[in-house]
């Protein structure tokens, strides 16, 4: 009997690369997103919006109906927005946290029952998410953040059951979200009132960091990694900058400098 695996944002590019290399191994897949990702054999889409509960509890329904047992849950759902604290709205700010943080706290929830020992949870985070804060990159970390807490506290929990827990925190990777990157700069240069030249150096730094990218089957063979390895690493690094992590270990005091000393006019 093939293994089960339970994949959310199963229609982006990491996904699609996660799907991919999932059913080549022989699992089956069941996937949850918005937008369906090409159909194969032993995949089953479940249309899924993360941030509704009652459309997370319908797809535990659909799975529930084929399967008693879930053998992972891999979660590679994820949005991004570039903007400042101080001028982002509200309804933008939480859309973050309602994918980001609050989309993992459902599915884990949800679908909790259909696991068992020697299941596994694998969460999708960021480079970012260890390291102290950027500017206009605030909120994205803040929830990846949160997001690496909560993967430790559930570590904690659920391996009183068997179950493990890793994170996989990926620096750029070439997929659509490069592209949502790319249009929230532009839309933040253009749009803010209170760092206009500070954005435009800003979007140097970042177009810089970004060409450094790692396409998405890399991420794919993380999670098979961390679905087959004897004994899954808490933490899988990819493609992480080197500059922000040297940035990361100077003295917060001195990180603010030079920042201010990059981007002040």
């Amino acid at each position: 009997m093939s293994k089960t695996v339970l994949i959310t944002g199963a229609g982006g590019g990491m996904g699609q690369a996660a799907c991919r290399r999932l059913l080549e191994q022989g699992w089956t897949v069941f996937a949850l997103d918005r937008q369906a990702p090409p159909e194969a054999e032993n995949l089953c889409f479940v249309p899924t919006d993360l941030t509704d509960a009652a459309s997370v509890e319908e797809a535990f329904a659909q799975v529930r109906q084929q399967t008693e047992r879930l053998d992972a849950i891999v979660h590679l759902a994820g949005v991004y927005d570039l903007n400042s604290l101080v001028e982002m709205d509200e309804e933008a700010f939480t859309r973050l946290f309602q994918v980001n943080l609050f989309g993992v706290y459902r599915v884990n929830r949800t679908f909790f029952p259909l696991l068992g020992k020697g299941s596994r949870i694998v969460i999708t985070s960021s480079e970012l998410a260890p390291l102290d804060p950027l500017p206009f990159t605030g909120v994205y970390g803040i929830s990846k953040a949160a997001l690496e807490r909560y993967a430790d506290s559930l570590r904690m929990e659920v391996n009183l059951h068997g179950i493990s827990v890793s994170v996989i925190r990926p620096g750029a990777v070439k997929t659509g979200l490069l592209d949502v990157s790319t249009r929230a700069l532009d839309r933040f240069c253009s749009e803010t009132k209170y760092y206009p030249c500070n954005a435009e150096r800003f979007r140097r730094i970042v177009n810089g960091v970004e060409a450094k990218h790692v396409p998405p089957e890399r991420i794919a063979g993380r999670v098979e990694r961390a679905l087959t390895a004897k004994r899954p690493k808490y933490t899988y690094n990819v493609n992480r900058n080197p500059l922000l992590r040297l940035l990361d270990l100077l003295p917060k005091r001195l990180q603010v400098a030079i920042i201010r000393g990059i981007l002040k006019n």
